[in-house]
């Protein structure tokens, strides 16, 4: 008989009405209350509780287990050290209630720590200081990070070949109640605290616990494989977060872990600061790629930006089907193609012929988009607006609240233009409308247009073939011969147009675009520029730089050129980090500033800030020496163009910090009548500057308010919390900050009509400042874009009526009707994709573009550069699911579609959708609606379904079918 037997029997027969528990599992005392309660209910014993006879016979054992380890007989310790671990992990008590041993040991808990104070170093004190961790989460209120001190000090005590046991043998709240107390201990060494341990308050007298961070990590990672075994994969991540070890976890995971931790991982990232937030993603990368999870990992690698990860993401699948996926992935988020080579300068000879090797031809149509325009036709046609859309079907103008008798004062002139940009945003793509494409010769749309309105006139061509490069050549080409310099320059726009997000071999645009740059003809000139930059927008094309940075430099040409040089090259740089660019545009804004130049002072000079900014979309601290270089800039325009780059860089981020910093900018010369004393006293001054300095000043509280949006647009808690700031600001806002409210709200919820947004704009669209009442109709239109909203084409058509004398707010009115009906309801301008987990780099420069040009809509929209509304074409794209079978063919299946559901961290495998309805493919979804197969017959390749989405036969489907007859 060994001693521990020897020693239950001696027990046993000293208390003999003593029955044996049955063993039960390891206690859970999760969600138990002991930690609040545990005081009050040993209190109660103390007191002379009644138990009843077997929790007496209990608490009876236990106190002589007690008595055992304080006698001098040193064999008696093991069994009774043996026994209480058995008693405590045995226990079985209410979820909301103490464990009994708990409860009846707590009194003693003091005497046993003096009494482990006396021991000598031992397996069996190593022991007694595991259970000691266990009774110290009754005392977590009076001496804290006791579970984890004892914990420590029992791994310690171990000899290296006798590891402890597992912390979860002790159940899941004591593994908890240590994952919460290690945080607060790596804290206080981080930042060198005294610990409970060195304090020395509490009996016993203190021991020093290790001041390296080794043994905590060891504990954490063990922590963190109980809780991921157990269904509490945030609990882990949480964990090793605060350890900064989160990385770490990819070790830990298996195959049915790794999909919990990614969600979770993923949806955290917005919710942390630099660097936390790219470890994340990182790291969920990592786990992605470890289970060949492919259309995830590029995802991420999106996400990241970094061209090596995309790369090896991109080559990393050898299923060809796998790969057009990730082709079609990478040609929704206008990923440059150089990305997929390797850099020369990185690999040797043989290395870079096994590289330089042709792209397959399928690969190369999927990474050029070229199946867009014929996939958008045959989907119009699957929903039945295929036929071109007229005005009036637009307008509904017999539905309008005109007021009877009044005589409106008609602008035929502008009433055709706005009729132009109508036309060409509803039939955008589908290359059928009536007024431009099937116009006879000689009777076009574009010669009901006057001087500068027959250049978007020409230009709407572009747009109603969008993506169709081949057929939309052959029509835009007759324009470019003629004798009118406005409609050649329109049709050299059109030429960028119809190629935004394409990539074809023929390369047409570049070819017919590159001569015009250097036309002495300011339309033709500029149409060039931004055809070049719409055409290449997120290519980063080193051909294309070498066409448009000489116009940036050259001292000879406008502020006009130079900044929309700036602008194209943002477009077609975005998110690049460009070094040339940015030196380039920096050093001519400080030379001017050197020279006093006045061009400075121009409405031009605010898209050569953009343009900079552009370039760092997405990259956060990147841009961090770029702001410093304009600080030094004592003009205005270096303030805007500082916000500019701090708001591109953290875009879609939502981090806190910066969107506070923006809020700061906006409370800045809130004193009118002050401005006012300075600009008589800067009368009374030959050549002071304080007058257009203050002018300037205004300017920049505009993009302040922008960049809020900007920023929170990427996170919907964000999101949700700019629009009660915006709420404010409207309040007690300048004029300037207050017209820019509407623009921000626009952004921050493009193709996304919520009832909330559509009420407040409809608000300010009735504003006495004509200027807000202008950009809240503009903004209706962006928030409504693409989505047929009845409701919304009801106000439109009221406030049509009530703007009926007012020019410039019915043509803002026709825009607004137009971009809501555009596409015919088939086409979004939501920057977010992929389940709106991925932002397009070259869709949110188009958006910003546009609402800078709305900064000062009378100087821009409203004069002679309303072709600027075209700057949405690089945002414009189909909000459609279209299914296809393995040889890339349109494969029809039923699909549910519904509202997203958020079901990251809920347990089980809860609906991903709610209110669904039942479709075929191809299907049309909205911002914020998500699509599933409704059978099993077929496997997707993409974890998404939205786009292109290619499907392979569920192998085991027949025989399903089969079983069932």
């Amino acid at each position: 008989m060994t001693k521990a037997q020897e020693f239950t029997t001696k027990v046993q027969s000293e208390d003999p009405k003593k029955k044996e528990k049955p063993e039960s599992d390891k206690p859970d005392f999760e969600g138990s209350k002991f930690f609040i309660d545990g005081k009050k209910d040993a209190k109660e014993g103390e007191e002379g509780e009644e138990l009843s006879e077997e929790d007496q016979q209990l608490k009876d054992q236990l106190e002589m287990l007690v008595e055992r380890l304080k006698e001098a007989n040193t064999e008696l310790y093991r069994p009774a050290l043996e026994t209480l671990r058995t008693l405590i992990r045995t226990s079985t008590s209410s979820m909301t209630s103490v464990p009994k041993p708990l409860k009846f040991l707590r009194p003693h808990y003091p005497d046993l720590q003096v009494l482990y104070e006396s021991w000598q170093p031992s397996e069996d004190k190593s022991l007694f200081a595991d259970i000691l961790s266990v009774l110290a989460m009754t005392y977590s209120d009076t001496q804290p990070r006791g579970t984890l001190r004892y914990r420590l000090l029992s791994a310690s005590l171990r000899p290296s070949d006798s590891p402890l046991a597992d912390p979860g043998t002790w159940g899941h709240e004591y593994v908890r109640h240590l994952a919460a107390e290690l945080g607060e201990e790596y804290t206080a060494r981080e930042e060198g605290e005294i610990t409970p341990a060195e304090a020395g308050k509490e009996v016993p007298p203190p021991v020093k616990l290790p001041g390296t961070t080794e043994d905590l990590h060891a504990l954490a990672k063990q922590c963190a494989t109980f809780l991921l075994g157990h269904n509490a994969e945030p609990d882990a991540v949480d964990l090793l977060e605060e350890m900064e070890i989160v990385n770490e976890i990819a070790t830990l995971v298996d195959e049915n872990t790794y999909s919990r931790v990614c969600q979770y991982m993923v949806r955290c990232v917005n919710l942390l600061p630099p660097p936390d937030d790219i470890s994340f993603l990182r790291t969920a990368h990592t786990i992605y790629v470890q289970h060949h999870k492919f259309p995830e990992a590029l995802e991420l690698a999106i996400r990241l930006g970094d061209p090596d990860l995309v790369r090896e993401d991109f080559n990393a699948p050898g299923n060809p089907l796998m790969k057009r996926q990730l082709a079609f992935l990478l040609a929704r988020a206008q990923i440059p193609l150089e990305w997929l080579h390797p850099p020369s300068s990185d690999a040797d000879g043989d290395v870079d012929v096994e590289f330089q090797e042709e792209l397959p031809e399928d690969l190369l149509d999927c990474l050029g988009n070229t199946r867009l325009s014929t996939a958008f036709r045959e989907f119009g046609k699957e929903l039945g607006v295929a036929d071109a859309k007229s005005l009036e079907d637009v307008y509904k103008s017999h539905l309008e609240n005109t007021r009877p008798g009044a005589t409106a004062n008609v602008d035929s002139a502008r009433g055709n233009l706005a009729g132009t940009f109508v036309n060409a945003f509803v039939n955008a793509g589908f290359g059928n409308d009536k007024l431009m494409v099937e116009a006879e010769e000689g009777n076009s749309w574009i010669y009901k247009n006057k001087d500068h309105g027959m250049m978007s006139a020409a230009a709407s061509l572009g747009l109603s073939l969008l993506w169709d490069t081949d057929v939309g050549l052959s029509h835009v080409d007759k324009y470019t011969y003629s004798a009118e310099e406005h409609i050649k320059a329109g049709a050299l726009l059109a030429t960028g147009i119809l190629n935004t997000g394409v990539r074809t071999e023929a390369d047409a645009a570049l070819a017919l675009l590159a001569e015009h740059t250097e036309n002495k003809s300011v339309p033709l000139k500029t149409s060039a520029i931004m055809g070049l930059g719409l055409a290449y927008a997120g290519s980063h094309r080193s051909d294309v730089l070498d066409c448009l940075l000489p116009h940036v430099t050259d001292e000879n040409v406008t502020m006009e050129i130079a900044s929309l040089a700036s602008l194209a090259l943002g477009f077609v740089f975005v998110g690049s980090e460009n070094g040339e660019i940015t030196a380039a545009i920096l050093q001519v804004l400080m030379e001017k500033f050197d020279r006093h130049d006045n061009s400075l002072n121009e409405k031009w000079a605010r898209f050569m800030a953009l343009g900079l900014g552009l370039v760092y979309l997405g990259l956060q601290d990147a841009s961090d020496a770029t702001i410093e270089t304009l600080k030094a800039i004592d003009h205005p325009i270096s303030k805007t163009a500082q916000i500019l780059v701090e708001a591109c860089s953290f875009a879609g981020t939502g981090n806190v910090l910066k969107i506070q910093g923006m809020l700061h900018q906006c409370d800045e010369h809130i004193d009118t009548s002050e401005k006012k004393d300075e600009s008589k006293e800067g009368e009374k001054k030959d050549e002071n500057k304080e007058e257009p300095k203050e002018k300037r000043d205004d300017t920049f509280q505009s993009f302040a308010v922008i960049a809020i949006a900007l920023i929170a647009m990427g996170e919907d808690i964000g999101a949700e919390m700019s629009l009660r700031q915006f709420n404010h600001l409207m309040h007690y806002g300048e004029p300037n900050i207050r017209k820019s409210i509407p623009l921000a709200i626009g952004l921050v919820s493009a193709s996304n009509p919520q009832l909330p947004i559509l009420d407040t704009l409809s608000k300010y669209s009735h504003d006495n400042d004509l200027a807000v009442a202008l950009n809240a109709i503009f903004a209706m239109g962006l928030v409504g874009a693409g989505t047929n909203n009845a409701r919304l084409a009801q106000m439109l058509r009221q406030l049509a009526g009530y703007y009926q004398k007012e020019a410039d707010c019915l043509f803002m009115v026709r825009i607004a009707q137009g971009l809501v009906h555009m596409g015919k309801g088939t086409i979004g301008l939501n920057p977010f994709f992929s389940d709106r987990s991925i932002m397009s780099r070259p869709a949110v420069a188009g958006l910003l573009a546009t609402l800078t040009a709305f900064t000062d809509a009378k100087s821009f929209i409203l004069d002679k550069y309303h072709w600027m509304l075209y700057f949405l074409v690089t945002a414009m794209y189909p909000r459609f699911l279209i299914t296809l079978d393995e040889e890339l063919n349109n494969l029809p299946v039923t699909v549910r579609v519904g509202q997203a559901i958020d079901v990251v961290g809920q347990a089980g495998k809860p609906r991903t959708i709610s209110g669904f309805q039942t479709h075929q493919t191809p299907v049309r979804l909205g911002t914020t609606e998500r699509a599933e197969l409704a059978t099993e017959e077929y496997i997707p390749f993409s974890h998404v379904l939205e786009g292109f989405v290619i499907l392979q036969k569920n192998p085991g489907w027949e025989k399903e079918d089969k079983m069932e007859l």
